[in-house]
């Protein structure tokens, strides 16, 4: 049966790749995408799914209700799924305020929207980053849905606000809401200023690659199309009300995805920096996906060795994307594309 998806934050890097996910995985779906193209949205990512008849795009800020309504009467979906966040933890200590704003703002509209007009699903992409963090010396503890929200950061604690918010939109109204907490993901589209398509791009360029402290810090990077999976699955099959976190099983410190990238790219090690840390900076993220899997069936597929490499040559075989990012004229883009339709 067809259905009419709102997919927010389209244009960005999970996003993106979640909107191509759907358009190959459910061709009778339309795809509606909404994203304001802050820097981090960028039009070229989506010029291929802008030559298919079931995807249709929106230049809108989630925050702006008025605009918002009007998608909402325009496409009724029914079923809105919100990748729509400011997400950069080191722009959040510099800025916190716009991050309160889209992050949880942002999301009330969009959940009032789906009041007003009546979805059968709204679903919440959160990060694992709500928990806090782990410490290093013990590899026997993971993040599971009951961990205690523990934030460090204005980024994390804007999303944990937003969860929360959800789950009471579910408990006071009714809302047939979920919520997703992914570990860090990694692929094509992935915007240049994150630690792997920053290391690969500076690489390239043979330029330095700026580590955080001693690039002790942990994470569980996950491949974003099992990402994409695993959220089709939760929207389709996952319990109203719920929270799943959806984690890679591929821990990997900082420096050692650093050195492997040299590798892979024939660079030397000398290329790298060592940097001040990051204030309030998380030591280790580790998932525990089993409610997920038990429910829904669903594992990470991606090896972090098969994932990288295939990341690594998407870069190598599109350098005309993320150099226009590198340069800033990707934010031409939309208006020299688009600008005049409609």
């Amino acid at each position: 049966m067809s259905k009419n998806v709102i997919v927010t934050g389209g244009a960005g890097f999970i996003g993106a790749n979640f909107v191509y996910f759907m358009l190959n995985k459910h061709p009778d779906y339309k795809i509606v995408c909404v994203d304001c193209l802050t820097y981090a949205g960028n039009m070229s990512t989506l010029a291929d799914a802008m030559k298919n008849p079931n995807f249709k795009f929106y230049k809108t800020n989630i925050c702006d209700r008025e605009g918002i309504y009007e998608i909402f009467e325009n496409e009724k979906p029914d079923i809105v799924v919100n990748f729509a966040a400011e997400s950069h933890v080191d722009r959040s200590i510099e800025n916190p305020e716009v991050f309160l704003q889209t992050n949880i703002l942002g999301t009330q509209v969009m959940m009032d929207a789906c009041r007003k007009y009546g979805i059968e699903r709204y679903h919440q992409v959160s990060t694992d980053e709500v928990y806090g963090d782990l410490p290093l010396d013990r590899p026997d503890l993971f993040f599971t849905e009951e961990t205690p929200i523990h934030t460090s950061s204005p980024y994390s604690s804007s999303k944990a606000g937003a969860d929360l918010l959800v789950l009471a939109y579910h408990r006071t109204y009714g809302l047939p809401v979920s919520i997703s907490r992914c570990s860090n993901n990694y692929g094509p589209y992935h915007f240049p200023e994150k630690l792997i398509p920053l290391m690969i791009a500076n690489a390239l360029n043979d330029k330095p690659l700026p580590v955080y402290g001693k690039g002790e810090n942990i994470r569980d990077w996950l491949y974003v199309e099992d990402h994409c999976k695993a959220i089709d699955l939760v929207i389709h099959n996952g319990r109203v009300g719920e929270v799943y976190n959806i984690g890679g099983h591929n821990e990997m410190a900082n420096i050692d995805i650093v050195k492997l990238i040299c590798k892979k790219l024939g660079k030397p090690e000398s290329l790298i920096t060592y940097v001040a840390d990051r204030k309030g900076h998380d030591m280790r993220y580790a998932i525990d996906p089993t409610k997920i899997h038990s429910e829904l069936g669903w594992l990470p597929e991606t090896k972090f060795a098969d994932g990288i490499d295939k990341t690594i040559d998407w870069y190598l075989n599109n350098r005309e994307w993320w150099e226009t990012i590198i340069s800033g004229e990707y934010r031409d883009y939309y208006e020299k594309m688009y600008g005049n339709r409609g």
